[in-house]
């Protein structure tokens, strides 16, 4: 897979410049180039039907090449005094005990826009050191389950997040896209983040009462 752009809406103080930062950087990078389908292949192709490929698959395929470098996984975080928001895919612990987020958007805009807010508040806090959100681009999008969070909708909305007051940490958005389409490679399976295999709800009738002499239908004494 291929990383299109990486743009930063915060980076200031001495960890943005560092060469730790730089370095994890780089493991995220790797992780991310190392996504490969159909597995096995050395490169990422996508079957070019609309709204027909899952998403969690391609994360999983990143988050394991972090786990080997040792990104813990899943875990939830207490970016407030008082919130504990759900689990961010990926974290680092850095040098003076904080910690970098990773997410990979699985879910809607509204998901992406959490996420962000989310590595915002960690950085207002002071309790997290930074964070980055992985977006699709806006044509791997519509191979993709419907709906799914990408770089063109978020990024309207980043002067939000370059406006912060925050004098130290890191948060970053990189946009993915396939290397390639084939028609010739199997669709990836539909997990169960975001949209993905929702289905709809059958609407379902009353069962009917029974007359009987006397009485009103079972349905209506219930």
């Amino acid at each position: 897979m291929k990383i299109l752009r990486i743009e930063y809406l915060i980076r200031k103080g001495p960890f943005s410049t560092s060469a730790e930062f730089e370095e994890l950087l780089g493991e995220i990078r790797d992780s991310i180039q190392a996504v490969a389908w159909p597995p096995g292949s050395d490169s990422f192709v996508i079957n070019p039907v609309k709204q027909a490929n899952g998403v969690k698959p391609i994360k999983n395929g990143c988050m394991e090449h972090l786990y080997r470098q040792g990104w813990r996984h899943e875990k939830r975080l207490k970016v407030t005094a008082d919130v504990e928001p759900g689990p961010v895919d990926a974290v680092k612990t850095v040098s003076g005990g904080r910690e970098f987020v990773l997410e990979w958007e699985t879910g809607n805009i509204s998901s992406s826009h959490r996420a962000l807010n989310k590595v915002a508040v960690g950085l207002l806090e002071r309790i997290i050191i930074g964070g980055a959100l992985i977006v699709p681009s806006r044509d791997m999008y519509k191979w993709l389950t419907d709906r799914v969070g990408n770089y063109r909708e978020i990024e309207p909305y980043f002067p939000v997040w370059k406006n912060l007051q925050i004098d130290e940490g890191v948060l970053l958005v990189i946009e993915v896209e396939h290397d390639g389409t084939s028609d010739q490679v199997p669709i990836i399976a539909k997990g169960i983040d975001g949209r993905a295999r929702k289905p709809k709800k059958k609407a379902t009738k009353a069962p009917k009462g029974r007359k009987t002499k006397g009485t009103l239908n079972s349905a209506k004494e219930k």
